[in-house]
C-alpha cells in the first residue's frame, strides 16, 4: 500500500519473507525479541504497537497508545506485519501515501514471553502475555483478542498486569517525545533536528585514537581512525583530524542536513587526506547501517549506479564523516520528484587567471539582476576559489526550464563583461577566464552543499553569506573553516533558511 520512491519508510527489502512462508521450527524470537512503540499521527493520533516475532515486525495500531495503568483496557487494532527494519523509522511519511504524517520512536526495547512457549502460537489463540523492558514501558502485558472479533481487522485489547512497574492514573501525555533523538511529532514535522548531546561529543573526544564504538542518538556507530590527519594544516592552524571532522559534521548536522534530506547524495570521498586523490563514490555501500536511508534510481541504467544514501539525521551524517566523506553534493531535486529540480544553480567558476574580485564583479551583477526581477535567492561562497547563487524554485519545473533560464541569465550579464568571461566547454580554451556554468542544472548534477567542508588544507567550508557581504573587503571564498562555521552560525543564524519555505517560479526573460 506504499510507494517506496515517494517515501523514506523502510521497504523491507532485506528482510526475511513474511511470516506465513517462514519455516515452523521455533525461531530466536519463539518467546521475545525486539520492540518499537511509534506515536504516528495521520489522519488521526495513533501508537504503532510492533513486536518482533519470526523475524517481521506484528503490528497493532493503539488509538490512545499503551498504559501503565492497569484499569486501563485500551483497543489496539491487529494491522499487517511490518519489516524489522521499521524498528527504528522515524521521520515523515508524505501526504497523499498511505499513512501520511509524522512518526517517532516513542519506545524501544525488548520483550520476552510471559505465559506459554511460543509468541507465534499465542497469537493465533489471541492470548498473548509478555514481559516488557524499555525505555518507557516495562513490566507485564497482554493483548488479547476480542470474541467478537472474527474478522479483519481484528480488535484486541492491550492492558498492563498489576505489577512493581504499574502505576495508577499514569498519562502517556506526559512524556511525548522520542526516545531515539529527543524530538516531539512537531519538530518531526517542522524537520528539526536534535543536535548531539555534550555527553555524546565527550563520549567521542574519550575514544582511543584506533576508533570504538560510539553511540548516537540512539544508533551504534564503529568509528575507526580517530586521529589520522584529513587535513593539513593552514598558517598558524592546527591540522585537522577524522575525529575533528566527524566532531564538526555531527555538530553542523542540525543546520545542514536540511539541505540534504530527502535528496540521493554523491559522497567526495578523501579516506587518506585531502593531500591525496580523492574518489566520487555514489553508491550507498553493503556495509552501510541498515537505519541508513536508501533510494532506488529507477532510471538508472545497467552500469549505472542504482542505490543512493540519504542523509536525514546527525548519526546519518556521522557515519559518512567516518567513511571519509569529505564534500557532500545532494541532488537539485528530490527522491519524490527526481527530474523536477527545487533549485536553479548558478556557479560562478573561476579560471586560472580570474581573480576573487572578478568574481566578486561577477556576484555583483547577478546581484543587480535578480533584485531587478525580484528573484529572491542567496549566494554562498565556495570554500575554495568561487561563489555559487541558489534560487529556490517552484517544484514542477524541468531540468530543461531551470537550465535554459540560467543560462540566458547569466549569458546576459556576460555581455556586460566580456572580458571576464569565457563559454569555452573546456579549461584549455578559456584562456584562463570565469565560467558561468549553468549546465549544472541536470539530473545527478550537483554543487557542494551548504556548510559541507571542502577538499583543501584547514579544511575550509561553503558558507551561505550576505548579498552585502559581497561588498566586504575581508570576505575570500575560503575565509570560514572548520574551526570557526558553527561560531559564524550562531552569530548569523542560517542564511539560506528562509529559501526552503519558498515556491517561486522564474519570471521570463
Amino acid at each position: 500500500m506504499r510507494n517506496f520512491t515517494s517515501t523514506l519508510e523502510p521497504s523491507g527489502d532485506d528482510e526475511r519473507p513474511s511470516r506465513s512462508r517462514q519455516r515452523s521450527t521455533p525461531t530466536a524470537s519463539a518467546t521475545g525479541g525486539r520492540f518499537v512503540v511509534q506515536r504516528h499521527r495521520a489522519t488521526a493520533l495513533h501508537y504503532d504497537f510492533r513486536l518482533e516475532i519470526d523475524g517481521v515486525l506484528v503490528s497493532w495500531a493503539v488509538p490512545k497508545g499503551p498504559s501503565l495503568d492497569p484499569a486501563d483496557k485500551h483497543l489496539a487494532v491487529h494491522v499487517e506485519d511490518h519489516p524489522l527494519d521499521y524498528i527504528d523509522f522515524e521521520g515523515t511519511i508524505p501526504a497523499g501515501e498511505y499513512g501520511g504524517g509524522d512518526v517517532i520512536v516513542w519506545d524501544t526495547g525488548t520483550w520476552s514471553l510471559h505465559k506459554g512457549t511460543n509468541a507465534s502460537t499465542s497469537l493465533k489463540k489471541g492470548d498473548l502475555h509478555i514481559e516488557m523492558f524499555g525505555h518507557k514501558l516495562a513490566g507485564r502485558f497482554a493483548l488479547v483478542r476480542r470474541r467478537e472479533a472474527k474478522k479483519a481487522p481484528e480488535q484486541w485489547l492491550l492492558i498492563h498486569a498489576r505489577d512493581d512497574f504499574s502505576l495508577d492514573g499514569w498519562d502517556i501525555d506526559d512524556s511525548p517525545g522520542s526516545v531515539l533523538t529527543g524530538r516531539t511529532n512537531d519538530e518531526v514535522a517542522q524537520g528539526l533536528i536534535s543536535p548531539a548531546s555534550d555527553d555524546e561529543m565527550a563520549a567521542l573526544a574519550d575514544l582511543p585514537k584506533s576508533g570504538g564504538l560510539w553511540d548516537l542518538q540512539g544508533r551504534q556507530l564503529k568509528l575507526s581512525n580517530l586521529d589520522k590527519v584529513l587535513f593539513s594544516k593552514r598558517g598558524r592552524g592546527k591540522a585537522v583530524t577524522k575525529r575533528d571532522m566527524i566532531a564538526y559534521y555531527v555538530t553542523i548536522a542540525p543546520t545542514m542536513v536540511p539541505y540534504l534530506r530527502n535528496r540521493p547524495l554523491n559522497m567526495h570521498r578523501f579516506p587518506d587526506g585531502v593531500d591525496k586523490a580523492g574518489f566520487w563514490h555514489k553508491a550507498v555501500p553493503d556495509h552501510a547501517p541498515a537505519w541508513i536511508q536508501r533510494w532506488h534510481f529507477d532510471e538508472a541504467k545497467s552500469d549505472k549506479t542504482e542505490w543512493y544514501a540519504v542523509m536525514d539525521s546527525v548519526a546519518a551524517m556521522a557515519w559518512a564523516a567516518n567513511f571519509g566523506v569529505v564534500e557532500f553534493h545532494a541532488w537539485t531535486s528530490t527522491i519524490q520528484h527526481p527530474r523536477h529540480p527545487t533549485w536553479a544553480l548558478i556557479d560562478l567558476d573561476p579560471g586560472t587567471k580570474s581573480t576573487f574580485d572578478d568574481v566578486l564583479t561577477l556576484a555583483r551583477l547577478h546581484r543587480t539582476a535578480l533584485e531587478h526581477l525580484q528573484v529572491t535567492a542567496q549566494p554562498k561562497v565556495t570554500g575554495q576559489r568561487g561563489i555559487q547563487i541558489w534560487v529556490p524554485v517552484q517544484d514542477g519545473l524541468t531540468f530543461d526550464e531551470t537550465r535554459a533560464w540560467v543560462e540566458a541569465l547569466s549569458r546576459a550579464i556576460g555581455q556586460i563583461v566580456p572580458e571576464l568571461v569565457s563559454w569555452s566547454w573546456t579549461k584549455d580554451d578559456r584562456l584562463g577566464l570565469a565560467r558561468l556554468d549553468y549546465t549544472q542544472n541536470a539530473i545527478n548534477k550537483t554543487l557542494v552543499a551548504p556548510y559541507s567542508l571542502r577538499a583543501a588544507a584547514g579544511a575550509p567550508a561553503s558558507v551561505p553569506i550576505e548579498w552585502d557581504e559581497l561588498d566586504d573587503a575581508e570576505l575570500a571564498p575560503d575565509r570560514w573553516t572548520i574551526r570557526d562555521v558553527a561560531k559564524r552560525v550562531a552569530q548569523t543564524g542560517d542564511l539560506f533558511e528562509h529559501l526552503l519555505t519558498i515556491d517561486q517560479q522564474l519570471p521570463s526573460l
